[in-house]
C-alpha cells in the first residue's frame, strides 16, 4: 500500500512531499492488519483534487466506502482549505488522505517523511525520516484547576444522569453518562497513568491503552461502569464509576500536591439517593 501511495505522489508533479503519521509513525503501538494509513499530500493547489472521486478512483482503486468531511453538512466541516479522503478498500486497506498547501510542521504529531521532493536529493528525497517526538502523545501533566475543573464537571453532569433514569429517558441519560460524565473519568484515569509513569507514557485514544497501565483491579472496575439498558444495571454503573473516579482523583491529587473536593462527591451522592427514593 505504501509503494502505491508513493507511486501516485511521485508522479504527480503537484505532489511535493508526503508522511505518513498515526499509529503507524508510533513505535510504541503494537502493529496489526487493522491500522490506517494515515497520510498527508502537500501539494501546490488543492483544487485538482477537490471532491474528485475520479482523480481517487484512477490512482488508488474504487473504495468500498468513504466519507469525505468537506463536503458534509451535517457534521460541520474543518473548512480550512484542506481536502480529506476517508477510504476503506475491498481488501480491508484503510487510508486517510488528506490534501493540503501548507508544508509539515515540527510542532505537529509526530509523522514519518516519506517523500520531500523540494530536497533536491538525487533520489527524489523519499528516504523515511522520522519528525518530532513521542511526548506528543503523552499524558500531559494538569494543572490544578485543570484537575477541580475535571472533578467539578463529572460530578455535576452525574445529576443529568440521575434525572435521566428517573424520567425514562433512556437516550438521554445515557448520552450523559457515556458521553460528557465518562470522559471527565477518562481524562482522569489518563492522569492516573501518567502520574504513575512520570508523565513519559500514553494511554492512547479514549484512553485505548488502558488494560495495559492501570493496575488490573482498576481495570476491572472501570469494565463495571459499562451498562445495558437495564436501569438498575445502570444505577450499579453511576455508583461504580464514582467510586471509581474519587480512587483515581485522591491517587492523583496525592501524587501531585493538589486539592480534591470530597463534597461535591458527598453532594451527588445525596441528590442521587434523593432521587432514587422519590
Amino acid at each position: 500500500m505504501l509503494a502505491l501511495i508513493l507511486g501516485i505522489a511521485k508522479s504527480d508533479e503537484n505532489v511535493r512531499a508526503v508522511w505518513m503519521s498515526g499509529s503507524r509513525a508510533n513505535p510504541d503501538v503494537p502493529k496489526d492488519v487493522h491500522q490506517d494509513f494515515d497520510v498527508v499530500f502537500q501539494v501546490r493547489d488543492v483544487k485538482p483534487y477537490w471532491d474528485n472521486d475520479e482523480w481517487i478512483e484512477r490512482h488508488f482503486g474504487k473504495p468500498a466506502l468513504m466519507q469525505k468531511p468537506e463536503s458534509m453538512s451535517l457534521i460541520p466541516p474543518d473548512g480550512d482549505g484542506n481536502f480529506v479522503y476517508l477510504m476503506l478498500f475491498p481488501d480491508g486497506n484503510r487510508i486517510d488522505l488528506c490534501l493540503t498547501k501548507m508544508p509539515f510542521q515540527e510542532s505537529d504529531e509526530p509523522a514519518i517523511i516519506l517523500l520531500n521532493k523540494e530536497e533536491g536529493a538525487p533520489d527524489g528525497g523519499d528516504v523515511p525520516v522520522i519528525k518530532g517526538t513521542k511526548a506528543y502523545w503523552y499524558v500531559k501533566r494538569p494543572t490544578q484547576k485543570q484537575f477541580s475543573d475535571c472533578c467539578n464537571e463529572f460530578y455535576w453532569c452525574m445529576n443529568n444522569v440521575a434525572k435521566g433514569i428517573a424520567r425514562d429517558e433512556l437516550s438521554y441519560a445515557m448520552k450523559q453518562f457515556n458521553e460528557y460524565v465518562r470522559d471527565m473519568l477518562v481524562q482522569m484515569l489518563k492522569w492516573y497513568v501518567g502520574a504513575e509513569n512520570d508523565f513519559s507514557v500514553s494511554a492512547g485514544k479514549e484512553g485505548k491503552f488502558f488494560k495495559k497501565y492501570l493496575p488490573g483491579d482498576l481495570y476491572e472496575r472501570f469494565r463495571k461502569t459499562y451498562s445495558d439498558a437495564e436501569y438498575e444495571h445502570l444505577w450499579a454503573a453511576v455508583a461504580e464509576m464514582i467510586a471509581l473516579f474519587e480512587t483515581a482523583a485522591k491517587h492523583v491529587s496525592a501524587k501531585l500536591g493538589f486539592v480534591y473536593k470530597e463534597e461535591e462527591r458527598r453532594a451527588i451522592e445525596d441528590y442521587i439517593s434523593r432521587v432514587r427514593e422519590a
